[in-house]
Order: structure tokens, then sequence, then C-alpha cells
């Protein structure tokens, strides 16, 4: 028989969130994010000054309406409910956004906490139907409510790469909603440990050569021999002289800005034929691997190996289309923009930037763009291309009282 879940009474969560764990309720269920404060877009001490409490009236905002995934989300870190007669009664609910439906019409039968809601019932029934509502891919992180369901989509014991192509016209929707757990991707251990990379490998590896490269750049725009368009002419060719680095290195690393965008928009967010295996198992690895576990640690930058491969395409083109100093100085520029795009990316999933910064900012728009506006927010070092794109996230709107 399925266990039901377990019963905590206000003194065990209160003696709990004393010794720093970060326990938080909805009506009677209980939820433990003490693995997940750090990683909030609102902030960790957001998140610990809600310890203890009912969140549900916070979950609708304002100032943020949380998503159906985040709602999801949640529910890796269900660990039981509380005892009857000492759940908290929730803050008034302030009006929801525009548009937001009210719980209870069609298609909205979702407690404030997200979970459907189900009649009174046994406790070992009312777990076997929540276990249920997992059918479509959620599944649940082993340290936490342990729900690894013989329905889910994929199976999470074996490598998901050779699986995703299978799931057909299901695969956008499941990749779509983010869970808590690593991902293996190969059966080889090599190939598995070339897919996986931490942080500070990439810094180490590519900021060398952009220092190395950019004094090679500098030192041969001195020697005065640059022109440019002196493939076509020489009496109208335009000397590069030294000075003009610091702006080829900028123009390299705004060249990179735009790049970023556009392959996060039309390669990483290309949305692959439900009918061919191949093409979406191309998107998972490219990137659907990352939307489907956004804070898998270990990969998050781009691997050495496979970067290195592009960075030298990228290289050959710019070789082709300019001066071969010049076309140096431009590829440096965008090496750079590229090392701060993968390190800023790192730290927009595992950084706690200071509310009211332009980095606070910038992982909130980052995260609502994992777990509720994946076709728009495409700009990840910067908001900037999202706005002539038109591909900005909006702004939440809340309703005003009466």
């Amino acid at each position: 028989a399925t266990a039901g879940p377990r019963s905590f009474s206000a003194a065990e969560v209160r003696a709990r969130c004393a010794q720093g764990a970060c326990l938080v309720s909805c009506h009677r269920r209980l939820y433990d994010l003490s693995g997940f404060v750090r990683l909030h877009p609102g902030g960790e001490q957001l998140l610990r000054r809600r310890a203890g409490t009912d969140v549900s009236a916070a979950l609708d905002g304002p100032p943020h309406r949380h998503s159906e995934n985040a709602r999801r989300w949640l529910e890796q870190y269900y660990v039981g409910e509380i005892e009857p007669g000492d759940e908290q009664v929730p803050p008034r609910a302030e009006p929801g956004p525009v548009g937001t439906r009210a719980l209870g019409e069609a298609g909205g039968m979702y407690s404030l906490c997200g979970v459907p809601q189900v009649p009174a019932q046994k406790p070992a029934a009312a777990a076997a139907q929540l276990c249920a509502w997992y059918w479509d891919g959620l599944c649940v992180p082993q340290h936490y409510n342990h729900c690894l369901l013989p329905q889910d989509l994929v199976d999470w014991q074996k490598p998901l790469l050779w699986q995703v192509g299978y799931l057909g016209e299901k695969y956008d929707e499941w990749v779509h909603q983010p869970v808590d757990r690593p991902i293996r991707l190969f059966h080889s251990d090599f190939l598995e440990f070339l897919s996986k990379t931490a942080w500070y490998v990439v810094f180490m590896v590519w900021t060398p050569v952009v220092l190395y490269l950019s004094w090679v750049s500098y030192t041969s725009l001195a020697q005065g021999n640059t022109r440019l368009f002196s493939s076509f002419t020489t009496e109208y060719s335009i000397p590069v002289h030294k000075y003009y680095f610091p702006f080829i290195f900028l123009l390299g690393m705004i060249l990179w800005s735009l790049l970023e965008y556009l392959i996060h928009r039309f390669v990483f967010h290309m949305k692959p034929p439900a009918s061919n295996y191949y093409l979406i198992t191309l998107h998972f690895l490219l990137h659907g691997q990352h939307h489907k576990s956004p804070f898998d640690s270990s990969r998050l930058v781009f691997p050495p190996v496979p970067a290195s491969l592009v960075i030298g395409f990228f290289y050959g083109v710019l070789r082709l289309l300019l001066p071969e100093v010049l076309g140096l100085a431009v590829f440096v520029g965008g090496l750079c923009g590229y090392v701060i795009y993968d390190m800023m990316h790192y730290y927009l999933h595992y950084g706690s930037p200071k509310k009211g910064t332009y980095l606070y900012g910038l992982k909130a728009y980052h995260v609502k763009h994992h777990f509720e506006h994946q076709r728009s927010g495409f700009g990840i070092s910067t908001r900037f291309w999202d706005y002539p794109f038109r591909t900005l996230i909006p702004e939440e709107t809340f309703k005003k009282e009466d």
C-alpha cells in the first residue's frame, strides 16, 4: 500500500526553520525549499523571510504572478502536510494580473499552489492521485518527493538523448516543463564527461587566448601595414592605426551580442518537426536539455571542445571577409564577448545579485524565459536586441483594487 504523506506540527516547522531550513506552506501542503533558496530569482533573502509562513497568496503576486511551471516546480519540494488546525490563514490575496483566470473557472481547477484540487480522500488515495498528475513528464528529484513514475515519458535511469526523439508532438511541451534534477545524455562515460563543464573552465581556457590575441592584434596594427579596402584599391584604402584597436575590439563584442541573440532564437529555439527523430535529438543536445534541467550546474556553459570548433568557424569567416589583422581584432572582441556571456549565463542561474541592480533584473528576466516565456526574451547578457526584434518579455500588470 502507498504510504500517506507525513504530518508536521506547527512547532516542528518552527523548530526546523530556526535551525536554518526554509520550510513554507501552501494551505496544508508543506515544502522544503532549503536547497532552492540560493537559486530563487527573487533572491535568497526573500525566501528566507517567508520561512515558516503560508505563501499561497504570494504565488499570485503582486509583484510577480508565478507561472504554472513555477507551481509545478514547487511540487518537487513537497515533504508532507501541516497537521489539521495548525495551518496558517494566508494573507488576503492581492488582485491578480490582467487576464488571469479565476480559480474554479473552466480549465482553472488549480489551488493557489498550482496543484489540482482533489476531493477529500484517504492519504494513500490522495498521494496516488497526486502522483498521477505527473504523467506529463514532471519527475521529482530523489532528495525530495520521490515520485518517479512508470507513466513518465522518459526513463530517467537511462541516457535521455536517444529517448527524446520518440516523444514526437509531446516533446515541445515536455522539454519546456523544467525539473530540478541532473540529466545524463550519453551511454559513454567519456562523451558524458566531454558534455559537462564547470563554469571556471571556460574562463581558464579562453581568457589567456583573449589576452594573447589582443596583444598580437595591437602589435600588428602598430606596424602600420593594415589598410581597409586595400584589396580593392590602393589609392583610396584607409589605414587602420593601433589606436583604433579598442573600438574594433568593442565592435567585435557588439557583433557577438547580436550573434548570441540570433543563435539563441533561431537555432536553440527552433521547433523541430514532431516527425523528425534526429532534429528533436539535435535540439535536445544543443539546448533542450538546458530548458528541461535549467539548474544543472555542469551544463550551463559551453564545453571547450565543441566550442573550439564553433569559434574556429567564425574566425575563418572573419578571415575571409576582413584583412587578416583587422579580422583578428574583431574576432578577439567577439571571443571576449562570448566569455562574458557564458560567465553571465552561469551567474544568472546560480548567483544572487542585489535587488535593484542590472543583474537582478536580468536574472528575473532570464528565469521568466525558462519558466513562462520560452518564445521571447532571447537576450541573455543584454536585453538590447529583444527591443528591435520585438521579442521583449512584457512587464506584468495587476488590476487595482476597487
